[in-house]
């Protein structure tokens, strides 16, 4: 087993470990497990990272096939969720986070797409590509936020005591954080969509409108939230449902979209954008 395989386990069963470690950590309350998490956590960040790195990078630019841009948005999730979590009592969200970055990082390991190199791209679709990775990943721990609330406001909702509640960040912390992400995200995503069309002529030929069409959809939904939660107060299962709904559509957008072209129909996205800017 080559030096990549070894990286790529390790950080799978890192983030399961880190994942049911958090997950005892929460229902017997006890903050020595908690930080027996964390520190699993972080462990299975710097093995997934440098197992991108030798699966990413070559000379010739960065390998930014499907299966690799969907490890590469994991890792950014739980970097994301780490940063954020610790500070604001959210990391039980990784609970449902590691193991399912876990199940990224070993498809990556198994598969092997047809590389896609980013070194051959024009700079404004690199910018287009790194920018809507940084915002998916803030747009993705915002809609785990969501979950996060929509539980417990249910907990708060049952009769019976739940000692779990104790363990979670104030309601009100949870919403502040998710809203934060959401903007961020929507920064991001409006700078991608912008960068992004400088390379779109025709929607149809390039094989762009379901893509641009969930993208912009997306884009709308979370930039009303972001406006009704300014001027008129949104929160709670309104603000909960719009996040959740908006989420739908940029991952039809980013992966399902790239998913049908690339694995399905055997299209590769890099030859299309090529051909759209003129350089095959």
């Amino acid at each position: 087993m080559n030096t990549a395989s070894l990286l790529a386990a390790l950080a799978g069963v890192l983030y399961v470990a880190a994942g049911a470690t958090l997950a005892r950590a929460f229902f017997v309350n006890r903050a020595r497990l908690r930080l027996a998490g964390i520190l699993l956590a972080i462990l299975a960040l710097v093995a997934h990272t440098a197992f991108a790195w030798l699966k990413i990078g070559s000379d010739l630019g960065w390998d930014v096939n499907f299966i690799n841009i969907l490890s590469l948005a994991g890792l950014m999730v739980a970097l994301v969720l780490l940063l954020t979590g610790i500070g604001a009592r959210a990391l039980e969200a990784g609970v449902l986070v590691f193991p399912g970055v876990a199940m990224l990082v070993w498809l990556q390991w198994l598969s092997a797409p047809a590389p896609m190199f980013l070194g051959d791209m024009p700079a404004m679709l690199q910018f287009h590509i790194l920018t809507a990775l940084l915002a998916f990943s803030l747009l993705t721990m915002a809609a785990v936020n969501a979950v996060l609330l929509w539980i417990q406001d249910y907990l708060l909702r049952t009769p019976r005591p739940i000692t779990q509640l104790e363990l979670l960040p104030p309601l009100i912390v949870l919403e502040q954080l998710m809203f934060r992400l959401i903007l961020a995200g929507w920064l991001l995503l409006t700078l991608a969509l912008g960068a992004g069309l400088t390379f779109v002529y025709d929607l149809l030929s390039q094989h762009l409108m379901h893509k641009t069409v969930l993208s912009v959809i997306s884009w709308l939904l979370f930039g009303g939230l972001l406006g009704a939660r300014w001027w008129l107060g949104w929160r709670g299962r309104r603000a909960i449902n719009w996040t959740l709904l908006a989420m739908v559509f940029l991952v039809l957008a980013y992966f399902g979209s790239r998913f049908v072209l690339e694995l399905l129909l055997d299209r590769t996205w890099s030859r299309m954008t090529m051909a759209a800017t003129g350089l095959v």
